[in-house]
């Protein structure tokens, strides 16, 4: 059974950083290309980085470039989440998806983790 657990969201002001964890089970890990998506309240979800089952090639949202930075450690399971330099307009709940293809959306996800940013 595929299962993919956040955590690390929290409350923070604008202008700090927070870093999520993603941990996954139930399939190999490393085949697979990971994501992050986002979920601002009463907004579409935003994918907003993802990463190759191999590390080489990482994508990320306009909306983050430059401030977030995604990775993964495929022996411990796990993909994460650097985010600096959090704006008002990063709050979401934030989850992980694994990608059956570079091009396509997830086809499972966890539960998310919510990050609040806010004075």
């Amino acid at each position: 059974q595929v299962q993919l657990v956040e955590s690390g969201g929290g409350l923070v002001q604008p202008g700090g950083s927070l870093k999520l964890s993603c941990v996954a089970d139930g399939f190999p890990f490393k085949a697979y290309h990971m994501s992050w998506y986002r979920q601002p309240p009463g907004k579409e979800p935003e994918q907003v980085a993802r990463i190759t089952s191999s590390t080489i090639t990482e994508s990320y949202a306009d909306s983050v470039k430059g401030r977030f930075s995604i990775s993964r450690d495929n022996a411990k399971n796990t993909i994460y989440l650097q985010m600096n330099s959090l704006k008002v307009e990063d709050t979401a709940l934030y989850y992980c998806g694994r990608l059956q293809s570079w091009a396509t959306t997830y086809d499972y996800r966890g539960q998310g983790t919510q990050v609040t940013v806010s004075s």
